[in-house]
Formats: structure tokens, sequence, C-alpha cells
């Protein structure tokens, strides 16, 4: 594949300065608005409730937003007709009415199978619980990461992963969408994949820079992009095309999971193209860093 190397270098640094500048502006919207904690964390009522098969979410869900006076999630059991209520805990001393008379204008007929809290103390301590499930996550990563490659080339791809899952909580403190442990379920996938697309690449920088010593490093990296560009295309697209239909017929439940991902899949080859290859550049990654040393023999 024949590349222009300056055009190249110059879109690299280019998409790098906008990958940090838009890194730097999530931090400050997490930071300023932060995120909008699902029940899972913050704690709330969680019923069942059996109806007539032939009533739909959307019959439900505006008689109980109504009722409570806030957002409703109704999800689907697995059978039909059965139903999962999700809303926050009413206030003390607020009296609202019971799920049989807010859904009465649909149904007759309705069974409350079950009703159970999630307290505060329990959401915090899932909360606590993904935080050290990120962190663990991210030491594993970074651990293997200065096993397998030197530090210059493991620091491309570790900012890489950091950039990814800064972006995504960007979009959600953004968008104040709900952050409930679907979502953090979606950012560690995330670091997943994205840390395959930067593995992918630098490995081929680590064999160029053993097979070419003589390359400049903008060189080996524009050349090590070129190898494996289409390779990340067409596994990112395939991968886009899933989370898409997913995103599409997955309903309520499953749409912050998918839109977590589908970002995450665009920023991960994003930065693994930009950022990962960039930032050993710039830290003097040279091939001398992986050619082995000859040691002297003394007579």
């Amino acid at each position: 594949m024949i590349i222009n190397m300056k055009n190249a270098t110059k879109w690299r640094y280019f998409t790098s300065a906008v990958s940090i500048t838009l890194m730097l502006v999530s931090i400050l919207l997490v930071a300023t608005k932060g995120l909008n904690w699902g029940l899972d964390f913050t704690g709330g009522v969680v019923s069942e409730v059996q109806l007539s098969s032939k009533i739909t979410s959307s019959e439900i869900e505006p008689l109980l937003k109504a009722g409570l006076h806030q957002d409703v999630a109704v999800i689907a059991s697995g059978e039909p007709g059965r139903w999962v209520l999700r809303y926050a805990i009413p206030e003390a001393g607020q009296e609202l009415p019971t799920i049989t008379d807010m859904l009465a204008p649909i149904s007759t007929d309705i069974t409350v199978l079950n009703t159970s809290i999630v307290g505060p103390q329990v959401g915090q301590e899932l909360a606590d619980q993904g935080g050290l499930a990120l962190l663990v996550c991210m030491l594993c990563i970074l651990g293997y990461l200065s096993y397998r490659f030197e530090w210059r080339l493991a620091s491309g791809s570790l900012f890489a992963l950091l950039h990814d899952v800064v972006f995504v909580l960007g979009f959600f403190a953004l968008t104040q969408m709900e952050f409930n442990l679907t979502v953090l379920a979606a950012v560690l996938a995330i670091l997943g994949y994205s840390l395959n697309d930067s593995i992918i690449i630098a490995d081929r920088i680590r064999e160029l820079l053993i097979a070419k010593p003589k390359w400049s490093i903008q060189k080996i990296n524009n050349e090590a992009i070129a190898a494996t560009f289409s390779r990340t295309m067409v596994t990112s697209g395939t991968t886009l095309m899933t989370v898409g239909a997913l995103w599409l017929l997955g309903g309520g439940p499953l749409e912050g999971f998918a839109i977590a991902m589908f970002i995450g899949i665009i920023t991960g080859t994003w930065s693994s193209i930009s950022v990962g290859t960039t930032l050993p550049e710039l830290f003097g990654l040279k091939p001398e860093h992986y050619l082995p040393k000859v040691v002297s023999e003394e007579p």
C-alpha cells in the first residue's frame, strides 16, 4: 500500500490533537455535570406485575409516570404479559396510588407478583465494586502491556484505553442518560475491544522496528497503520453492524449498553490509529529500543 508519509504524519498529529481536546472536554463534563446514576447505584423499587399479553409498554409507562411523578423503566420479562417496573424510592410521607390503581384504566386483571427495594447502601456498594472492577481491569492491562512492549510503545496503548473510557463517560455526562450496570459492563467490554486494536498495531510497529532499523519512526508508524488498516476497518465495521442492530432492536433496557459500545468502538478504532501511534513517537521511540544488545567480548 503506497502512502504519502508527510500527509499521513500530519493527519496522525491532527487527529491526536482532536482526541486530546475531546478527552479534556469529557473530563470537564464529568467533573461539572456528573453522571446520571441509575437505580442500580442510587437504590429504588423493583416490582414485577402480570397483565394481559395484549398490553404493551407504551400503554403502561405513561400511566406509571403520571402516577409516580417520575420516569419509570418498564422492562419485558421472560413470559408474555409479565413486566418488571423500576422506579426511585418515593420521598418520606409522599402518598402514591398503588400499581393496581395506576394501571386500572388499561386492565382490571393485574397481579403484583413481587416487590423489592434496593437501598442506597446496596447501590453505593455496587458503585464501589464497579469502580474497583474498572481499576483492577486497568491495572491488569497495564501489567500485560508492560510485559509485552517497551514502555514507550505500551504508553500509547494505555493512553488510548483511557481516552476511550473517558470519552464514553463524557458523552453520558453531556446527555445525562442513565448510567447503570449495563453501561458499566459496556465500558469494561470497550477496554478489551480497544486493547485488541492497539496491540495489533503495536505488534506491527515492533516488527518493523526490528526489520527496518534504518527507517524513521514516522515512516514505521505510517507503514504499520497501512498494513493493519483494512483489517481494523473490517473488524470495526462488522462489530458496529451488530451493536447497531442491538441498539435499534434491543429496546430501552439495552439502549445504554448499545450506545456506549457504539461510541467505544468508534473511539477505540480512532485512538488506536492516532493516539496509540503518536504518543510513543513523541516519547522518542526508536528502532534501537527493540534491537538486540551486542555484548562485547573481552580478549
